[in-house]
């Protein structure tokens, strides 16, 4: 192990050559260190610039590469086309030769057909017009007997037509006076019919006229005596107003003239026939009799309870006659113990 450097205390030499010391120090380590980075940087540029250089050099390649192939691509595109354009030729020749022997070979049969339809021709108008011929002779011979047979046809039809046309002019004028006659009948007829219809209708239009406006009087007459007989009541329903001193006892009186309170009476029998009405009678005490005590007092607590003592057989009855039934918090339970008592009672009584 190495001992520490020995220092002077207080000694100034030394103090001044340590720190010449340490500033050397430092200056070499700055030295190593701008030296190290040197050497990096040229290392790191000759590397760089050597890589740069194969890249290049690699890239050349490629593209030369890249080139002869498009060459290759470009000249067998050239050498296809040239192949597709010969084998074009060739087939436009042969065809044009092909269709060259097929025209010559049409144009034979053409040719050949021609001749064969003009010999057809000339054999068909040869037969056509020996045909012909005959068949004019024939035409001529039925035309000359159809004409005479025609003629008389015609004759024959003018003959039997002068005939009926004859026969149907007589018949139409023998017809014509037939209906002249006929009609002449018909009018006269249905005139007078006519004529004595409108007459009658005349006749009954005057009838019943003169009976319309004898009605019409006699309802005139009528209805006259009505109103007089109308006005004539009037008068007297006034004076027996008058005499039962007003129209009140003039109303009660025909009110009792005609039976009106015989008619009221039956109804209202009628109307209560078949009720059976229940009556119910209580006695609140000793109080409720003729005596009772003298005292103001005692009066008014025995009223008041006379009073709640008779709410509940009021309430029975009501239940009873009417099937109401009050609530249970107002009189009800009273009115049931109270209905206890009096059956009670009642069965003491019966004892």
């Amino acid at each position: 192990m190495r001992a520490p450097p020995v220092r002077c205390v207080g000694c100034v030499r030394c103090s001044k050559s340590g720190q010449q010391l340490r500033v050397n120090f430092s200056n070499i380590n700055q030295a190593r260190i701008d030296v190290a980075e040197a050497r990096l940087r040229g290392d790191v540029g000759e590397s760089k610039r050597q890589g740069e250089q194969e890249r290049e050099i690699a890239k050349i390649h490629a593209d030369t590469a890249v080139a002869k192939t498009e060459r290759d691509i470009e000249r067998g595109e050239a050498e296809a086309k040239l192949a597709t354009r010969k084998a074009a030729f060739d087939r436009d020749v042969e065809i044009a030769r092909i269709e060259a022997n097929r025209s010559t070979e049409a144009k034979d049969e053409e040719l050949k057909r021609e001749v064969a339809m003009k010999r057809a021709q000339a054999e068909i108008e040869r037969l056509r017009a020996k045909d012909v011929v005959s068949a004019q002779i024939s035409r001529e011979s039925k035309q000359q007997a159809a004409d005479a047979k025609a003629y008389e046809v015609a004759a024959q039809a003018r003959a039997d037509f002068e005939k009926s046309k004859q026969a149907t002019d007589a018949l139409a004028y023998k017809t014509k006076l037939d209906a002249a006659a006929q009609a002449q009948a018909d009018f006269d007829r249905v005139s007078k019919a006519t004529d004595a219809a409108a007459y009658k209708t005349k006749l009954d239009a005057e009838a019943w006229s003169a009976a319309a406006i004898k009605n019409a009087d006699a309802n005139l007459v009528k209805k006259l005596k009505e109103a007089e007989g109308l006005t004539a009541m009037a008068g007297a329903y006034a004076k027996l107003s008058e005499a039962f001193g007003g129209p009140a006892g003039l109303l009660q009186y025909m009110m009792i003239e005609k039976g009106t309170y015989v008619e009221l009476a039956k109804a209202n029998a009628a109307a209560i026939h078949g009720l059976q009405p229940k009556i119910s009678v209580w006695n609140t005490g000793a109080q409720g009799g003729a005596g009772g005590p003298a005292d103001g007092n005692g009066s008014q607590v025995d009223t008041m309870r006379n009073i709640y003592q008779m709410l509940p057989p009021l309430m029975t009855t009501i239940n009873e006659q009417t099937g109401i039934t009050l609530p249970e918090w107002q009189f009800g339970r009273l009115a049931g113990e109270m209905s206890k008592l009096e059956i009670a009672k009642q069965a003491n009584g019966s004892k």
